[in-house]
C-alpha cells in the first residue's frame, strides 16, 4: 500500500518537505487549475508513487539518472508503457511547479520518455450488437432510466462522468443537442439522435414521478446525488448479458462504438474529434484503425482471392 501524500507519517526532514511540496502542488491543481476530483485523485496516486520511490531523498536532489532508475524499477511486470507515460506526465507537472514556485533548479523528468507499449485498440460493438443491446423492455422505472442512459451514451459518445453529471437543462429537445461539460471543464454541444430523444422524453415524467425536481440531475441517485459510476457499469453489464452479447459491455465501449460507427458512415475524423471532446486529433485517430478493421473484414468476406476455401 503506497502511503498517501496527505496521510503518510513523517520519517525525516527531507520526506516531510517532499510531502509538503506535493500537497502544495495538489492544492494548486485544485484551486488554480480547477481539475476534477477524479483527475486530482489520479495525480495524487502518481505523486504518492514518486514520494515512495524518493524515500528520504529530497526531491530537489533528484537528477536525470535517479529519475530513470525510478522508472526502470516500475517497468516490466509491474507497469506497462501507458501507465508509466501517465505517471511521468504527473511527475513532470510536479517539477514544473516546483521549478516555477519553489526555486528548484531543473526538472529531472523533462527529457525522460516512457517505454513504448503495443497500442491496444478499443473494443466496439457492431451496429447489430448495439441495436440488440438497446432492444429491451421498459416495464419499470429502472428500465426506462437505463434505456435513456444507454441510448444517450451511444447516441452522443459521452464519457461516464459526463453522463452522470448531466442536468435536465443540458438536454435541448428543440435543436436535438446536449450540452456536455468535458475534461478540463470544457463545454461542448453534441447532437442527440431521435431514439435517444424519445427515450429521454419517456424518462422525464418517470423521473418526476419519483420525486426528482424539474431542474436538477438528469439521472439522480439517492438523495439527489449523481448516480454512481459503479451503478451505471453494473446495469449496462447486466443488460449486455440479458441481450446475449458475447463480450462484457462497459460504458466506454458505447463511446467507442459511437465513434467507430460515425466514422465508418461519414469518414469525418475532425467531426468525431469535436463530438468526443478530444483535445488532440491523435486521440481520435485510433478509430481509423477500427474503421480499417471493419473494411478488412468486409474484404475478407467478399473478395474472391481473400475467401477461405471451404
Amino acid at each position: 500500500m503506497i502511503p498517501s501524500v496527505r496521510d503518510a507519517a513523517p520519517t525525516d526532514d527531507a520526506a516531510t518537505r517532499n510531502r509538503e511540496r506535493a500537497a502544495a502542488f495538489l492544492a494548486h491543481l485544485r484551486s488554480e487549475r480547477r481539475l476534477s476530483a477524479h483527475t486530482l485523485a489520479a495525480y495524487g496516486r502518481d505523486i504518492d508513487r514518486l514520494l515512495e520511490l524518493a524515500g528520504s531523498t529530497d526531491l530537489a536532489r533528484l537528477d536525470v539518472t535517479a529519475g530513470r532508475r525510478m522508472l526502470a524499477r516500475l517497468h516490466g511486470p509491474r507497469l506497462g508503457g501507458r501507465s508509466l507515460a501517465r505517471m511521468l506526465s504527473a511527475w513532470r507537472a510536479l517539477y514544473r511547479y516546483l521549478v516555477r514556485d519553489h526555486g528548484f533548479a531543473s526538472n529531472p523528468f523533462q527529457g525522460t520518455r516512457a517505454p513504448r507499449s503495443a497500442r491496444r485498440l478499443p473494443k466496439a460493438l457492431s451496429p447489430d450488437e448495439a441495436a440488440r443491446l438497446l432492444a429491451f423492455g421498459t416495464d419499470d422505472a429502472g428500465q426506462v432510466r437505463d434505456l435513456a442512459m444507454f441510448e444517450l451514451f451511444y447516441s452522443s459518445g459521452l464519457r461516464l462522468g459526463e453522463l452522470t453529471a448531466l442536468r435536465t437543462e443540458d438536454v435541448h429537445f428543440d435543436d436535438e443537442t446536449v450540452r456536455v461539460m468535458g475534461k478540463g471543464s470544457k463545454a461542448r454541444i453534441v447532437p442527440v439522435g431521435r431514439a435517444a430523444l424519445a427515450a429521454l422524453r419517456r424518462w422525464l415524467p418517470v423521473r418526476a414521478a419519483g420525486g426528482a425536481p424539474p431542474a436538477g440531475l438528469l439521472f439522480p441517485g439517492r438523495g439527489d446525488r449523481p448516480l454512481s459510476p459503479r451503478t451505471v457499469q453494473r446495469r449496462l453489464r447486466a443488460h449486455g448479458v440479458m441481450q446475449d452479447l458475447s463480450a462484457p459491455v462497459h460504458p466506454h465501449m458505447l463511446r467507442h462504438s459511437f465513434a467507430s460507427h460515425v466514422l465508418q458512415s461519414s469518414g469525418d475524423l475532425r467531426a468525431v474529434q469535436e463530438m468526443l471532446g478530444h483535445a488532440s486529433i491523435s486521440s481520435t485517430q485510433v478509430y481509423t484503425h477500427l474503421d480499417f478493421q471493419h473494411l478488412a473484414r468486409i474484404y475478407d468476406a467478399a473478395h474472391p482471392r481473400a475467401k477461405k476455401k471451404g
